[in-house]
């Protein structure tokens, strides 16, 4: 039985169809329409908002790989640069061992707060937080230099690329894809490129 392709419920987005489409012309010239669902295998991921938040990185959400600079006012001793570790923690000085992953800079900032005020170590302290280093973007594929990279503030794909060594010259630049979490968009030379989102390049079929 031949597949079908899928529905417009499924988000095809139209890469996809222009990937199954020459996948189509190539077997039907080769003679092997029956394999057909080979056409099929693109993963079945939800569609993406543009970016992680209208705003760019001001709602960005620290996790594993980012560092920090913590600003204690007025207590110098208490401030420094922290990054998180492997599971999204932060040590603090007094405070402890600080779960950050998820949370904005804005609400660790408070987090810290609350813990040295009822730890009763200052009475009104005041913290300010700015994310010194992302955690690396990833891309895969049809690049000289495929692997992880250090993001920037602003990175468009073009720069991701740029980083990697160029596309190669089996390149599908037109089918080029980010994906972050369980969602993919679309990408062009100047979509935003986030912290921890993977950039995939495909290989033209011919």
């Amino acid at each position: 039985m031949v597949r079908r392709w899928p529905s417009r419920q499924q988000s095809v987005t139209p890469g996809q169809a222009a990937r199954r489409k020459a996948c189509l012309a190539l077997l039907t010239a080769a003679g092997l329409l029956p394999f057909l669902g080979a056409c099929a295998s693109q993963p079945a991921l939800p569609w993406c908002d543009p970016s992680p938040t209208a705003a760019g990185l001001d709602g960005y959400q620290l996790g594993p790989g980012d560092r920090l600079r913590v600003v204690v006012f007025r207590h110098e001793r208490l401030s420094g640069e922290f990054a998180l570790d492997a599971t999204g923690t932060v040590a603090m000085p007094l405070v402890g061992a600080i779960p950050a992953n998820g949370l904005t800079a804005g609400e660790l900032g408070s987090e810290i707060e609350d813990q040295l005020q009822e730890k009763g170590y200052l009475i009104v302290p005041r913290v300010a937080i700015e994310v010194l280093t992302h955690r690396p973007f990833y891309i895969l594929g049809e690049v000289a230099r495929p692997g992880a990279f250090e993001h920037v503030s602003g990175m468009t794909l073009v720069n991701a690329v740029a980083l990697a060594g160029g596309y190669t010259a089996r390149a599908d630049r037109s089918s080029v894809s980010i994906s972050r979490s369980h969602c993919v968009r679309e990408a062009t030379a100047a979509t935003r490129v986030f912290p921890s989102e993977v950039i995939r390049v495909p290989a033209r079929f011919f």
